[in-house]
C-alpha cells in the first residue's frame, strides 16, 4: 500500500511549527507542534517520520 503523508514546516529563524496531513481526499491534520530549528532536532523529526517510507522533498 503506498500511503502518502504531507509534512509542513513552516521555519522560522528560532523555531520550526510541524504539522502532517494524509495524502487521502478528507484526510486527518494534525499539528505536532513546534522544534528548534537546529539540525539535530531536523533529523530526529525526519527519523520519527520517516520509518519505513521514503522522502520526496518538495520546496
Amino acid at each position: 500500500m503506498n500511503d502518502i503523508i504531507y509534512v509542513g514546516l513552516d521555519v522560522h529563524k528560532a523555531t520550526v511549527a510541524v504539522a502532517i496531513a494524509e495524502g487521502t481526499r478528507g484526510g486527518e491534520v494534525r499539528q505536532l507542534g513546534s522544534i528548534p530549528n537546529r539540525a539535530d532536532h531536523i533529523a530526529k523529526l525526519a527519523r520519527l517520520i520517516h520509518r519505513d517510507t521514503e522522502f520526496c522533498w518538495r520546496m
